[in-house]
């Protein structure tokens, strides 16, 4: 089938046509042609106004896929993510049992070549992600593995810490950290500040990741290594980074959300809002959008991690952590759009990811294969119950209108194009 996405604004730094408004022919899974001329298809998508770009990657999708189906599986995580833009995901080893074994990796990762979003196993670090004991990482390497972490726990066992990074440069593997002092912030609710006792509610202090990225800077000082370190919030955590980036191989992500949302939108006690890390104070959120525009942070992700209503659905101090933002994930970047250039963020959701996971990145070029987002920056849409992909609801976007709605995706020779 020949589909050709009429006059979009390419954004791909490697290709010739980066920052120019081309028409784009995808015939059989392939970019058959670029330039001005109307190709003949048997389908047109007329996109003045949209953003072209390579394939959207995310780093660090949560799915309960084995074990915790309840809340996402490989089928929902995979049509929420092509809603969303993306056509490759990284999943998080938090399952049940979790990633530490070859059936798991290969559980997760089956069927790739034809699927239209794309799923990578990063595997347990540790077995059943306790910080305790560490998984045959080499062998988990070998089954399709393409990075290190215990997701949404930290790895906080100095000794487990420097012999993972050690042993990981068996092969130049990635470990994978998500900084948290889980004793600083063992019962804590949200941003410790004025709003946190306003409210009653037991803090979690920047100093409980600050102390973890400074100790994990000094143990890739001294072993060596690759580091990531995940889902940041703290403008003094990445102060610490941008330091360490002109000596140490160390980079890190953010949630897309974090920057643009602060602890004053939980005065109702609104579980949508509750996550980890918290939302903090506007000179953070200031400091992420700096460091967004000076290549501190590398990577944006969704931070997408479902939960049942009735893990949500509750008093507060007894919800669960997290929000679903696979298909509002687009209209983040509309809002740190504002603040950031278009180039850079997508760059950020596009080829550093993938250059982390030493990954083959696309082209959009001719004759390459067609992992492609196509996305409308003006269209406005809600997400609800018609809407939604993902077997939850968890969203403080939930029933609210936003700006930015991915209008086609391209991978594998599949492709999905909004109606």
């Amino acid at each position: 089938m020949k589909i050709l996405i009429q006059n979009a604004e390419i954004h791909d730094p490697n290709s010739p046509f980066h920052q120019k408004e081309k028409n784009v022919l995808v015939n059989n899974g392939r970019i058959a042609e670029i330039g001005d001329k109307n190709y003949s298809a048997d389908k047109i998508i007329k996109a003045d106004g949209m953003k072209l770009s390579i394939g959207w990657f995310d780093l660090g999708t949560y799915v309960g896929d084995p074990g915790l189906e309840h809340k996402e599986d490989i089928d929902s995580v995979s049509r929420a993510a092509a809603a969303g833009g993306f056509t490759e995901i990284a999943v998080l080893p938090n399952t049940s049992p979790s990633v530490q074994t070859k059936n798991e990796v290969s559980y997760i990762t089956r069927n790739n070549d034809t699927r239209l979003v794309e799923i990578h196993a990063m595997a347990s670090v540790t077995r059943n992600n306790k910080g305790e004991e560490l998984t045959e990482m080499i062998d988990l390497h070998e089954a399709g593995a393409i990075a290190f972490t215990d997701g949404l726990k930290p790895i906080w066992h100095t000794d487990i810490l420097l012999k993972a990074l050690q042993y990981l440069q068996k092969f130049n593997g990635l470990l994978i950290d998500h900084p948290e002092d889980v004793w600083l912030n063992m019962f804590g609710q949200m941003h410790e500040g004025v709003n946190s006792t306003m409210l009653g509610l037991k803090g979690m202090p920047r100093i409980a990741e600050d102390i973890m990225v400074g100790k994990n800077l000094e143990l890739l000082g001294y072993a060596g290594g690759r580091l990531h370190m995940a889902r940041l919030s703290s403008g003094k955590a990445i102060d610490l980074i941008r330091t360490a980036k002109k000596k140490l191989n160390v980079t890190c992500d953010i949630a897309a959300y974090q920057p643009l949302l602060d602890d004053s939108y939980l005065s109702d006690f609104d579980t949508n809002y509750k996550v980890n890390p918290p939302l903090r104070e506007k000179v953070d959120n200031d400091a992420l959008i700096k460091a967004l525009k000076d290549g501190t942070i590398d990577v944006i992700c969704s931070g997408h991690l479902p939960h049942e209503d009735e893990s949500k659905e509750l008093e507060f101090d007894l919800a669960d952590f997290g929000i679903i933002n696979l298909q509002t994930f687009g209209a983040n970047l509309v809002s740190l759009s504002r603040s950031v250039e278009w180039s850079t963020l997508v760059e950020k959701v596009t080829i550093n990811p993938r250059k982390l996971l030493n990954l083959e990145i696309p082209k959009i070029e001719v004759e390459a294969k067609a992992s492609l987002t196509l996305f409308d920056p003006a269209r406005t849409w809600t997400l609800d119950e018609k809407s939604n992909l993902s077997k939850s609801k968890n969203s403080p976007w939930y029933g609210k209108e936003v700006t930015g709605k991915v209008v086609a995706v391209f991978n594998n020779n599949k492709h999905r194009i909004e109606d």
